[in-house]
Parts: structure tokens; sequence; C-alpha cells
């Protein structure tokens, strides 16, 4: 089956599983315009400021006891803060203890909620990087200074430990914490189909959703087949170095863009995801082998997952026949009936839309119709 848009994106044949809570929906539009297919199941949730006690409680502590310094990291976070602030109505109270404070900006988008708010930073890194505010601190000194850090979901490594171990009175302000879902469905679906290779690639935007993927499989005892998954076969993308923490700890190795958002992140998959396909030439054509699609000299061909299946182990020894009884071994839900492979052989041959693609070796089994001069090349 064609597809009736001949056109299609750099991610076009795979599928993306997106474990956002926020921002979730900007992200799958962002990869589904490129073409991708899109499993979204949250790894978390989140808790609404206006209901946070911790939040309050931090809030009236800097209230009673200034800080000399504030930390601010995300705009968002900044910005839900202070209306959080205003709805239970210590919004002055708050920003007239701001204005007073030595006011940090982790980048431009932080700075623009504090002007937002009527405030001033007094510095901002280039580099939008944690690390360089740390040294900055670090180097300045901050033994005796009372330090407010407003975090946002995400715990940042050693950054409160190193400036208490320098003297620093550190009050963490924890903007936005994060809940496991309260329907765990969707992400039990997405770990299962992990598992079973059926995604070609993970995104994270958070260190807490990573930890709590990968938390919610060891408590499901599918661990070792998660890992294994994704140190083997499905491609892990993580906004930033703070997000790949939890998934680094296990071995995991992780894509990350260079500036740490969402545009470059889904990029760096049009750049990577491609690269992960399989192409072969067969039959005279090129035939380009993608998670759930093929390119047959570059047109879109949808293939149902059981011929997708089939020609995954054709593949995997190009030109050499591969018996039924082994072709049956790897259909979805397989049964001891040989005339499965048959019936799903031809709906292959008919997605591909070149049903000599593939040949039928009498009594053996089926081949891909190698081109002989890729023989030595591809026959491993």
């Amino acid at each position: 089956m064609q597809d009736d848009d001949t056109t299609h994106g750099p991610l076009a044949g795979f599928t993306v599983g997106v474990t956002a809570a926020r921002r979730a929906e900007e992200l799958a539009t962002l990869l589904k315009r490129r073409g991708a297919a899109v499993l979204h199941a949250p790894a978390l949730r989140i808790v609404q400021l206006a209901d946070d006690s911790e939040l309050l409680t931090a809030t009236e502590e800097l209230i009673g006891h200034a800080p000399d310094m504030v930390v601010a990291t995300t705009a968002i976070g900044f910005r839900g803060w202070i209306e959080a602030a205003d709805g239970w109505g210590v919004g002055d109270a708050l920003l007239k203890t701001l204005s007073r404070a030595e006011l940090l900006a982790r980048g431009p988008k932080v700075k623009g909620a504090i002007r937002a708010a009527g405030l001033t930073e007094a510095w901002s890194p280039g580099s939008e990087s944690m690390a360089e505010v740390l040294d900055r601190l670090l180097a300045e000194g901050v033994s005796g200074r009372r330090i407010a850090l407003q975090l946002h979901g995400e715990p940042l490594p050693g950054f409160v430990e190193s400036l208490t171990a320098a003297g620093a009175d550190v009050v963490v302000v924890p903007v936005y914490r994060w809940m496991p879902p309260q329907d765990l469905a969707p992400l039990d679906r997405m770990l299962d189909v992990t598992a079973a290779r059926g995604l070609d690639a993970i995104t994270f935007t958070s260190a807490p959703a990573a930890a709590s993927f990968l938390g919610r499989a060891e408590t499901r005892g599918l661990l070792p087949e998660i890992l294994g998954a994704l140190r083997d076969d499905v491609l892990v993308a993580c906004v930033g170095p703070v997000t790949a923490l939890p998934l680094q700890a296990r071995g995991i190795d992780t894509l990350q863009p260079e500036r740490f958002r969402l545009g470059p992140l889904v990029q760096l998959l049009c750049a990577r995801l491609p690269l992960a396909a399989r192409v072969l030439p067969v039959a005279g054509h090129r035939v380009e082998i993608r998670g759930h699609a093929v390119l047959v000299d570059d047109e879109l061909r949808t293939v149902p997952p059981a011929g997708m299946a089939l020609l995954h182990a054709l593949a995997r020894r190009p030109g050499w026949v591969v018996a039924r009884a082994d072709l049956l071994r790897v259909l979805p839900g397989s049964g001891t009936d040989e005339h499965a492979v048959e019936t799903a052989m031809a709906r292959l041959r008919s997605a591909l839309g070149v049903p000599r693609l593939i040949q039928t070796v009498v009594k053996r089994g089926y081949r891909l119709a190698l081109d002989p001069s890729a023989d030595t090349k591809y026959d491993r």
C-alpha cells in the first residue's frame, strides 16, 4: 500500500516515544511534522502550584528570613512561583523580598520572566549552564550567605551540596514537583512496546521522567528487558545532560543536542534515526528498511507489523534463504501453522509494491533478491 502523499519527512517510518508530561503536545507535533509516528505516555504528573504546601512553606520561610541571593533556573517556574504567591496573598511580600536580593538568571528566558515581574537580574551566564552559575558563586565566595534556589522539578546534582560545603545556607524552592502518573496504563503500554523493540527512539525531557520510567519498569519486573532494549535497539534522546543522568547511571548511552531545547532535540533525531535504517540494493531497487515502513526508491510504503517482522528477519541475512519455520517464529503471536507465513508474506509483497523484491525458494523458504553486485558486501 503506497501512501497517498509520496513526500515524507526524515522521520517517516519511525516510531518515537514521548515521556514528557509538560509540553508533550508541542514535542509530539514537531515529531509528527517530520513524519514520525508518536507514542505518548507521561511518566510523571505535575503537582499544581496552588496545591503545593512545600512551595508555600519555602516561600513563607524566605519572606520571613530574606535571602542574600536568588538563583532562578526556568522562566515558567519563576512565573509560576510569583503567580502562586499572588494566589496565596503573599505576592507583594515575595516581590519585595526578591527585589532586595541579588538575582541570578540561568538564561534569557528567565531574565525575561524576572523583568516581567518588575525585577532586575544581576547576572546571567552566557552558556545558560548551571555549572557556570556554580563556578561564579564559588569563585565569589558564599560562606555565610543565604541562597534561594528555584528548582523546576529536576534535581541539580552536586549544586546544593557544593554550595553547602562552601558555607552557604541554601533554601530550595521546589517549583513544580513531580509525582507518578495517576493512570499508569499508558506508561505500562510504553514499557511493553519498548521491551518488544517496538520503538525506534524514545525521548526524555526531565530527569524525574527518566527515573520514573526506569522505576516503573523495575516495579513490573521488566527492567532487564527495558535496559537491553535501550542499550541495543532503541535510540535514547535526552534534552540535556541533567535529564540523561538516571539513564547513564544504568549504563545507557544517550544523545543530547548542543542546545537544550525541544527543536534541537527533534533535529538531532532527524539526523540520527535515518542512519539506523538498513539500506539494501534489491532486485534493481534501493530498499531502505525503517521501523514500521520501507522506502522503495524513495517512495514510502507502510507495512503491517507482521510484514515488518518478516522483512527484518530476511534483512538480517540479505540474499540468504530463511526457512519458513524460522520466519514463523518471528511473526507476532505466531502459532504452528506455516500457512501464516505465506499469508503475511503475500501482504508484505503487496505493501512493498514490488513483489519480486522477495523470492520464494521452493520447499526451502524466502530470500531478499539482493543484487549480485552486493553479494560480497552483504553476505554475512
